[in-house]
């Protein structure tokens, strides 16, 4: 009886470990735990530019907006909009305004 309950155990336990999670999918690839600055992109921006940023319609992608855009560029968008071409002024402010462009410039 002990050897099929020890079995249990360790067959249990090896399998909850090799089912173990990592952390989510980031944009960039690999497994990470979302920053901040990504957080706050996902939660304000996917609506109108996709929920992997790739654009749509309405709005340009940003899964690569670093490759085009400084960080200063991309946080001047988001602060001030872009005028008659859609992206209001000011949907993220202060502090995590600048976690999102900073963020975002990564986006190569």
């Amino acid at each position: 009886m002990n050897k099929k309950w020890l079995t249990v155990v360790f067959g249990s336990a090896l399998f909850l470990a090799a089912c173990g999670g990592g952390g989510e999918k980031s944009t960039s690839g690999g497994t990470t735990e979302q920053t901040e600055g990504e957080k706050i992109v996902m939660q304000n921006c996917a609506t109108c530019h996709g929920g992997n940023l790739q654009g749509m319609s309405s709005a340009p992608a940003l899964n690569n907006v670093g490759s085009r855009l400084s960080q200063d560029e991309i946080l001047d968008i988001i602060l001030n909009g872009t005028g008659n071409k859609g992206m209001p002024a000011g949907l993220i402010q202060g502090e995590q305004a600048e976690k999102a462009a900073e963020w975002l410039a990564t986006q190569k």
